[in-house]
């Protein structure tokens, strides 16, 4: 399946049914008077969160949505049907937003959340709604009100635990696949991973969701590489874990592109918490190990963890760090600022 996580949808509730002007006219009634029956109301349009949806996907096809009009009042003051609504089946995690893409209408984080983003237009009432004393025989019905239409836009958030962060190439792939039952793709070349994975991470007895994003280069802010698009993905996570390549020549430079795009992003992403870790050490002797470490502390102004994705080296203590954070923001609000062990 596909991947897609924003998408462009036009819906349009339902014309609520005209009211009926009639008269009631029977053998043996000799004053029937005004029958006429109100009209049915339009259908909704509705966007509901469900499980079993990780993607976008089905609105790449159809971006058309109408509810049903409903029908209109007849005479025996009878009442029109109303309309039936139509209910757009989103993945848990998805924003609603306005055709300018930037004004939130809803935000569906938990399972079975709805929204109304079109409301059906009222039925009109019929002529027996107008009989009063001073009228008696009224001829005058309304007619059903309009639906409403509109453009929308559908983002897809991932719900996840821990958002992976790192150059192309710095292991986050490898570091997934090693943690969970998750197979992303895994190559020496960069920007292997082209759309967020997600992989369920165990450790102690306790699970969380781990997300892994493509990777950031510089500049991505402005658009370069595959940009920060997928930054999204990450923003509800409780903590970020940062990876830095223990095998570059530039590691205080490597971790500082990615902080530097962090800040320029429009979020909350710079000041979530952040479990800085040196990965690859399967490939670095010990003196080669203790200065990148150095190095990168100086860089981050405070402690890094170590680990290989490929070895296994240190992973059990890096989950151990992010669990400890995740615990944390469930019992309080999240802190800002970078883990400390």
């Amino acid at each position: 399946m596909k991947f897609l996580d924003l998408s462009k949808v036009h819906v349009r509730s339902g014309t609520g049914g005209n009211g009926a002007s009639s008269f009631r006219r029977e053998k043996s009634l000799e004053y029937g008077g005004p029958d006429g029956g109100n009209g049915g109301k339009g259908g909704d349009v509705w966007v509901e969160a469900v499980d079993g949806l990780n993607t976008l996907i089905d609105f790449r096809y159809k971006q058309h949505f109408f509810a049903q009009n409903g029908k209109g009042g007849a005479g025996r003051q009878m009442t029109g049907r109303d309309g039936q609504d139509i209910v757009l089946k989103v993945p848990v995690g998805t924003e609603i937003l306005e055709e300018d893409q930037e004004t939130v209408v809803a935000d569906l984080t938990e399972l079975g959340q709805r929204f109304c983003v079109a409301e059906g237009g009222n039925g009109g009432w019929g002529n027996l709604a107008f009989k009063s004393s001073t009228n008696q025989a009224p001829r005058n019905a309304n007619p059903g009100l309009a639906g409403v239409e509109r453009t929308l836009w559908l983002r897809l958030k991932l719900i996840a635990d821990v958002g992976l962060l790192g150059l192309p190439n710095a292991g986050k792939s490898t570091f997934l696949a090693a943690t969970s039952n998750a197979r992303p793709k895994i190559a020496d070349y960069p920007f292997t991973t082209l759309h967020p994975n997600l992989g369920v991470v165990g450790v102690d007895n306790a699970e969380f969701v781990v997300a892994d994003i493509p990777g950031l280069i510089e500049g991505a802010h402005e658009g370069i590489g595959l940009g920060d698009r997928f930054l999204g993905h990450v923003e509800r996570c409780a903590v970020l874990l940062h990876l830095v390549d223990g095998t570059s020549e530039t590691i205080a430079e490597d971790y500082q592109t990615i902080i530097t795009e962090l800040v320029a992003y429009d979020g909350p992403l710079a000041d979530k918490p952040r479990v800085t870790v040196l990965n690859k050490i399967d490939a670095l002797d010990t003196d080669e190990l203790a200065a990148a470490r150095a190095e990168l502390e100086v860089a981050c102004g405070g402690p890094v963890m170590a680990m290989s994705g490929v070895a296994k080296t240190g992973v059990t203590d890096v989950l151990r760090a992010l669990r400890s954070v995740i615990d944390k923001s469930k019992e309080v609000a999240p802190e800002e600022g970078i883990w400390t062990p």
